[in-house]
């Protein structure tokens, strides 16, 4: 199984606002505006997510853009097994994040050092 990207506070908004319709392509724009990232961590995350598998990116038809007035927009969606990672790496990461809270209330016993 390969190394996937380090699940981040800030990557772990960004997989679940790419999970609330894993089919739909987003522009990142509108995931920045969604998770409250900036852009300078946003596309880095998108950019790790990709180099992983997890997730796929196309730019717009120019003809798009130019009719409207506006930059051309990249769009993000995951790959046909990018849900199903995800997902999994986040339960994943759900149940590490319960279990550790557990470790740091344990006491040495009296006499232990």
């Amino acid at each position: 199984m390969t190394m996937g990207p380090r699940l981040t506070a800030q990557t772990v908004a960004v997989v679940r606002a790419l999970l609330t319709d894993p089919t739909k392509a987003r522009w990142g724009r509108d995931i920045a505006t969604e998770t409250g990232l900036k852009s300078g961590s946003l596309h880095p995350i998108l950019a790790r997510l990709e180099r992983a598998g997890w997730v796929e990116s196309y730019w717009e038809d120019p003809a798009e853009h130019e009719d409207a007035g506006r930059p051309r927009r990249r769009y993000y969606r995951f790959t046909p097994d990018g849900a199903q990672t995800a997902r999994l790496a986040l339960a994943e990461t759900t149940q590490s994040a319960t279990r550790a809270p557990a470790l740091g209330r344990l006491h040495p016993q009296p006499g232990c050092r």
